[in-house]
């Protein structure tokens, strides 16, 4: 009789479970997608806004199918490692910087080349949103099997930034030791102006402008003002635009593959929607870092267009040089003429 039963209750168990298996499927079918998203700007930077506010609306787009993560400050993976990680699967999505995919991609900082020196955003936008730009979103995705999000986030120009020494004109640069940024085009760059280039990290930068380590330096006026770099010495900037800092929208392949055809779209298109108002809101957020830094006692002199133009091209009689340097492509250099209409 307890065999019997045993038997009875056994199957009506399976029954049951054959019944439920469906339904336990679906419900693990249910579950949100996670996206993990890794910058290493602090939370007030332009790039980590764009970015909250981008995950925030995919998650509503998606009616809570992609459920994201961000993480911020480099918590997860510095810039420089993170495209490692993104190859691997550690993390789903990252923006790193034109100048940190150089050592997969050298043609990936074009925006730093002679042609877009004193150059408006409209034109830079040209290339990277052209035909310039599609090219190293080719490559990048032939090189990392990663696939390019989008438009490209910009962050804003980069200028010239002194301590002690009055910047009325570029021959004012002329013998001062200036800190770059890193690259072989901003290094080139402060040589041409007859400048000496010189290599500190950014972390060390507001001691070693303290203590007279260089002269002056190449950042933007929003890394100046966040950094407080008036505490360190800051005093004077003579503003070129003389080359756009530029992030790539980077997806990890088989995360996009577990997504599907419909929410790839989804992700896709709403970067599409905000892409303009981001690189707007970064915009404001240099001009609004420059009304702050005069407050605190910084002078800014704007270049005249005239002199950017006569630099530019001088630049340009050097560029063919440059880039061969830096390893870059010249069929990516013709792209890049194209687009700017040079």
């Amino acid at each position: 009789m307890t065999i019997d039963l045993t038997r009875r209750a056994f199957g009506v168990s399976a029954a049951a479970t054959a019944l439920a298996a469906p339904f336990i499927r679906n419900a693990h079918a249910a579950e949100p997608i996670e996206l993990r998203c890794s910058l290493d700007t602090e939370p007030t930077h332009a790039r980590n806004m764009g970015f909250r506010d981008f995950l925030a609306k995919v998650e509503v787009a998606s009616d809570g199918q992609i459920k994201t993560r961000l993480f911020e400050s480099g918590t997860l993976f510095p810039d420089l490692q993170v495209v490692k990680a993104l190859v691997q699967g550690q993390v789903e999505m990252a923006c790193p910087g034109t100048w940190t995919l150089t050592g997969f991609v050298p043609d990936a900082d074009f925006s730093q080349l002679p042609a877009f020196y004193g150059r408006p955003l409209d034109v830079v936008h040209k290339a990277t949103d052209g035909a310039a730009g599609k090219f190293i979103n080719a490559a990048l995705t032939s090189k990392l099997h990663l696939d390019v999000l989008g438009g490209w986030l910009d962050n804003g120009y980069n200028n010239w930034y002194s301590t002690k020494k009055p910047l009325n004109a570029l021959a004012d640069l002329s013998g001062m030791k200036l800190r770059s940024p890193g690259g072989v085009i901003n290094s080139w760059r402060i040589r041409f102006m007859g400048g000496i280039p010189n290599v500190t990290a950014w972390p060390d930068v507001p001691l070693a402008m303290s203590q007279g380590t260089f002269d002056g330096l190449i950042t933007t006026n929003t890394s100046a003002f966040s950094s407080k770099l008036y505490d360190s010495g800051l005093r004077h900037s003579l503003q070129d635009q003389q080359g756009m800092a530029i992030y790539v929208p980077l997806v990890n392949q088989a995360f996009l593959a577990k997504l599907g055809p419909k929410l790839q779209e989804t992700l896709q298109t709403v970067w599409a929607d905000n892409i303009g108002a981001y690189r707007a809101h970064a915009a404001k957020l240099q001009a609004d870092a420059r009304t702050t830094l005069t407050k605190q006692g910084v002078t800014f002199v704007d270049v005249p267009m005239a002199e950017l133009d006569a630099t530019r091209a001088k630049m340009l009689t050097q560029q063919n040089d440059l880039v061969a340097s830096a390893h870059m492509s010249p069929e990516l250099v013709k792209l890049v003429m194209a687009d700017v209409g040079a």
